[in-house]
């Protein structure tokens, strides 16, 4: 059974490996959550930021304006961890483009809207990965007016 015409996957059995790839609810997101929620911490999980903007959060604090990003190693590009494909390297050379692009848009744009943007790697243990969070949260929450939590 070859590959599908046409399709990006070089065969048919790395197109099934990468269909089966989730796209939320990963190890790394699950352990994230966790220590952030061990942290006293809430959010919302999975959400839009910004109503009519195309991008999803992995957590999101909609009061105080904070959205979370953990991005894979590979689909983002990890300079520490990111391996080039040897397989329809050219396919995959853009699309590693493309993502890192969409996410300089992304954080722009959400900045533009007056969000705080935190980006950090499933690589980074979730411990301090949930400091990070919390630093940022409680730093935000501070700065609103009456705001002391």
């Amino acid at each position: 059974m070859g590959s599908r015409a046409g399709s990006w996957a070089s065969s048919d059995a790395v197109r099934a490996s990468m269909r089966s790839n989730r796209y939320r609810d990963t190890k790394p997101e699950l352990a994230l959550r966790r220590a952030v929620h061990a942290l006293g911490l809430r959010y919302r999980v999975a959400a839009r930021p910004v109503a009519g903007l195309r991008r999803t959060a992995d957590l999101v604090f909609p009061r105080i304006r904070v959205a979370v990003f953990l991005d894979g190693c590979f689909w983002h590009g990890c300079p520490e961890h990111h391996s080039v494909a040897k397989t329809n390297s050219a396919y995959w050379a853009e699309k590693l483009r493309r993502n890192r692009e969409r996410d300089e848009e992304t954080d722009r744009l959400l900045g533009e809207a007056g969000w705080s943007v935190i980006r950090i790697w499933e690589h980074v243990d979730p411990l301090e990965a949930a400091r990070r969070v919390a630093e940022v949260v409680h730093r935000m929450r501070a700065a609103q007016p009456g705001g002391t939590r």
